[in-house]
């Protein structure tokens, strides 16, 4: 799997972020039994940042926590049979792994979170990134038992992983 990460802000984090970003995505990638390697992009950046692209790409005008940019149009969640068919055309084709999408996090609002819930922003991040790994797969939480189905999802990562609440 690849990822690239880049870090366009200054919060301190306290944790190798990169590497867990990584064990969580194959994490999530085993437990969905995704077929290909991977390729994802993820950006952390700040809460002004997070805000311009929530304002420029959802037309929502405030910061967020994290955003998801899939590239695969999955018709159901871990659907792989559109790309076994050749649908959907995802592939790096200098690498050959699945182009899945891009994640960015704003740490500032990470941390803001972290501390609202009373558990640490390495605990807060884990959640984001598993959380927005699993849009790039194609779930969503828009109905009370798709939001349940992901819930359930990104706590099994995050247990298997030693992250508890």
């Amino acid at each position: 799997m690849t990822l690239e990460a880049v870090n366009e802000q200054t919060l301190e984090l306290g944790f190798d972020w990169e590497g867990l970003a990584r064990q969580i995505a194959e994490k999530v990638l085993d437990m969905e039994n995704c077929p290909y390697e991977a390729e994802i992009s993820l950006t952390l950046t700040d809460n002004p940042g997070i805000r311009r692209l929530n304002r420029e790409f959802r037309g929502i005008d405030r910061e967020t926590d994290v955003l998801s940019f899939p590239l695969v149009p999955f018709q159901r969640p871990a659907g792989y049979e559109l790309l076994d068919s050749g649908e959907a055309d995802a592939f790096n084709p200098e690498s050959g792994e699945l182009m899945l999408g891009d994640i960015v996090i704003s740490a500032e609002k990470a941390a803001e979170q972290a501390e609202a819930y009373g558990h640490g922003l390495k605990r807060e991040f884990s959640f984001l990134v598993a959380h927005s790994m699993l849009h790039l797969l194609g779930y969503d939480h828009m109905e009370p038992e798709e939001a349940e189905r992901m819930e359930q999802k990104q706590e099994a990562v995050l247990s298997s992983m030693g992250i508890p609440r």
